[in-house]
């Protein structure tokens, strides 16, 4: 029987770095370890130094096949013994009975899996680079462009698209040092057997295992017990969880911008694109909603990853099968999400005239706070200025009016300034403060910090 896909991250999410997680992979790292730990052993004089040849020159996908080792694990219920074996059938002479010499099977396997998630991570890494780069493209290009700045979804005062797009690209780079610092901390392995007391090393181990994580570009761990402790792995997956909720932010926000009544940026519209089924007129941001939907599955297994921390004594396995499935979907998802709002970037439409219309939608009131900056130096307290724009803006408000013809009345205001002068106040593009100058300086220091 043909074998059919159930989970989404083989067909509809799938990205190039699936290739970090399959089965073959998998095995290629197993037996890259095993290789390694027969050659340090043959440089320690514990095994012939023909033994560990033919133990590298067979330890490669080429020689042992997938196939064969699921058939064995199938026969004996253990997968790593499962490759052992696999192996050992492939080596000519009597090389076959030193493979695996003195380790205990989480040798291999949290070895391997620090070689994997460290490819993983700098594989994310490019990726995030890349949306850096994007992010830092619309912020220089909208750094003048005055658009209306919203507080718990209300009109507040003017900002900018380059402060909007400029905050999101800080957040990225923040992200991009998290990763380099983790980087550091997965990148241990270990060979220290079955309790991590290295006796089956005899007095070699401390010395096996050094030489091991060093040939593998990966650091030994000092102390450990059966298995590297799982702080290390669930801040990994944390990362992961933490990156995707940065992308759904940007996506929800994008998709707020898309509404209707709103429309001041829209994602990409193929010229074929449906957006529904029934209801041909529709535009939906399907590729924004589905960020913030796989952002969920990244967050709830950093739940399962903090559970794996809590192992029993020197070791039990409830960590193993649950790690076969979050590793993989986390980083499968994260590198999707990641493109798909590059994607979405690249193609991000801006409507500038929606954005005019509602940086004025509120007729003025909100350049209030600059006009109440503007009394206290004409003489009117600020608490009292503040109860005059207050009383105004009500009025505004429910007369449909603009905020300066209300206040040109006041006898208050009429004595402290003009008509020119409140036109002047009341102009929004003339309220964004220093917005262009801190997009500048970000830009500049991102762009000399990471090359972009």
């Amino acid at each position: 029987m043909d074998h059919k896909f159930i989970h989404p991250i083989e067909t509809r999410y799938r990205t190039e770095i699936a290739k970090i997680f399959t089965e073959e992979k998998k095995l290629e790292n197993w037996l890259k370890v095993e290789a390694v730990l027969a050659q340090v052993h043959a440089e320690l004089n514990n095994i012939p130094h023909d033994a560990a040849k033919e133990i590298k020159k067979k330890a490669n996908l080429f020689h042992i096949k997938l196939e064969r080792v699921k058939e064995i694990d199938k026969e004996i219920h253990h997968d790593l013994m499962a490759m052992v074996k696999a192996l050992a059938e492939q080596c000519e002479g009597d090389a076959g009975k030193y493979i695996h010499l003195g380790a205990t099977s989480y040798d291999i396997e949290d070895t391997a899996i620090a070689l994997q998630l460290k490819e993983a991570l700098i594989y994310i890494r490019i990726a995030l680079l890349d949306l850096l780069r994007n992010l830092i493209r619309i912020t220089e290009e909208k750094k003048i462009l005055v658009c209306i700045g919203r507080t718990h979804g209300q009109h507040a005062i003017p900002t900018t698209y380059g402060m909007r797009f400029g905050v999101w690209a800080y957040e990225i780079s923040r992200h991009l040092d998290r990763i380099s610092e983790i980087i550091n901390r997965i990148s241990y392995g270990k060979m220290s057997g079955a309790v991590g007391t290295m006796a089956s090393f005899e007095e070699k181990g401390i010395e096996i295992q050094k030489r091991v994580m060093n040939k593998l570009d990966l650091n030994p761990v000092f102390i450990a017990n059966q298995i590297i402790q799982r702080d290390r792995h669930a801040e990994v997956v944390f990362l992961t969880s933490i990156i995707g909720q940065t992308l759904a932010k940007i996506a929800r926000e994008n998709r707020i911008l898309q509404r209707n009544e709103i429309a001041e940026i829209f994602e990409p519209f193929k010229k074929e694109q449906v957006g529904s089924s029934t209801m041909p007129h529709k535009r939906n941001p399907h590729k924004s909603e589905r960020i913030c939907s796989l952002a969920r599955i990244l967050k709830s297994n950093v739940l399962v990853a903090l559970d794996n921390i809590v192992l029993e004594d020197e070791r039990d396995l409830t960590n193993s099968a649950s790690e076969r499935v979050v590793f993989a979907e986390n980083f499968i998802l994260l590198d999707y999400m990641i493109r798909q709002l590059n994607e979405n970037l690249i193609g991000l439409e801006f409507n500038e005239k929606k954005i005019e219309e509602n940086l004025n939608l509120t007729k003025g009131a909100c350049l209030s706070e600059k006009f109440m900056v503007q009394l206290v130096k004409k003489g009117i307290g600020r608490q009292e200025g503040h109860e005059i724009l207050r009383k105004a803006s009500i009025e505004a408000r429910t007369k449909d009016l603009y905020l300066k013809d209300i206040l040109i009345k006041n006898n208050q205001i009429k004595e402290k300034f003009t008509k020119a002068e409140l036109d002047d106040i009341f102009d929004p593009y003339q309220y964004i403060g220093q917005a262009v100058e801190q997009v500048e300086n970000l830009v500049k220091f991102l762009k000399n910090k990471y090359k972009v």
